[in-house]
């Protein structure tokens, strides 16, 4: 018979890493080696300066998104119930250093001995090229998965099975690209009675199903 009463393996904390990663990102853009350096701020300030008010700066005309939209509220409540069995729709949303520009909800539980976890992050940056840039990199690193179709301006969709003491979890990252904005879901589930996965094909979808609302979301709360 099943129990919803045991503790979590320990394992389970490495899912916390998402918060890590952003909290990371977030020093680098504010205070790291991709932080404007004051003679660039400056020089930039002149240039604007030069600028007439009829002819806005190229950056910030093409700039679609100028702000991150509540992540909490970017997915249906059937949606997060059906993709997390057991949570309450409401979500946490976790601490940003900037939740104009970087804002992540998660939605996890625990229903018999079966885990899901659910992460829908927002990030907006000065521009296209930005979002590109950091797209990019995101695929190179995590290689092995496939480009999502008619999902924003490009999409990109991995799962990647890991073991620990005998426990397996699959883990589905999908990660869309929308002019200068990114949308990253993270999807991942484990059984603790079986020690087995959900299938590739369950994570997949259902990340992927998650990425649509988002990026509808983001395009719905448009502002500019």
């Amino acid at each position: 018979m099943r129990s919803s009463s045991l503790p979590l393996p320990l394992a389970l904390t490495a899912r916390l890493s998402p918060v890590v990663v952003l909290a990371a990102a977030g020093w680098a853009l504010t205070s790291g080696p991709f932080a404007a350096t004051p003679a660039a701020e400056h020089k930039e300030e002149q240039k604007t300066g030069t600028q007439s008010a009829s002819a806005p700066s190229t950056a910030a005309a093409s700039k679609t998104y100028a702000a991150a939209p509540a992540p909490c509220d970017s997915l249906a409540d059937k949606t997060i119930t059906s993709l997390v069995p057991g949570v309450k729709a409401a979500g946490k949303e976790i601490p940003s250093t900037d939740t104009k520009l970087r804002r992540t909800c998660s939605w996890n539980a625990l229903k018999g001995y079966d885990y899901r976890w659910l992460d829908v992050s927002f990030e907006v940056m000065d521009t296209d090229e930005a979002a590109k840039k950091s797209y990019q990199g995101t695929v190179t690193e995590k290689s092995g998965g496939g480009d999502v179709p008619g999902l924003g301006d490009s999409a990109y969709s991995v799962v990647n099975l890991t073991t620990e003491d005998k426990q397996q979890t699959r883990e589905g990252v999908v990660v869309v690209r929308a002019s200068n904005a990114l949308v990253t879901i993270t999807y991942n589930g484990s059984d603790f009675e079986s020690k087995k996965a959900p299938s590739t094909d369950e994570i997949n979808k259902g990340a992927i199903k998650a990425a649509k609302e988002a990026v509808t979301a983001l395009e719905d709360g448009r502002q500019g």
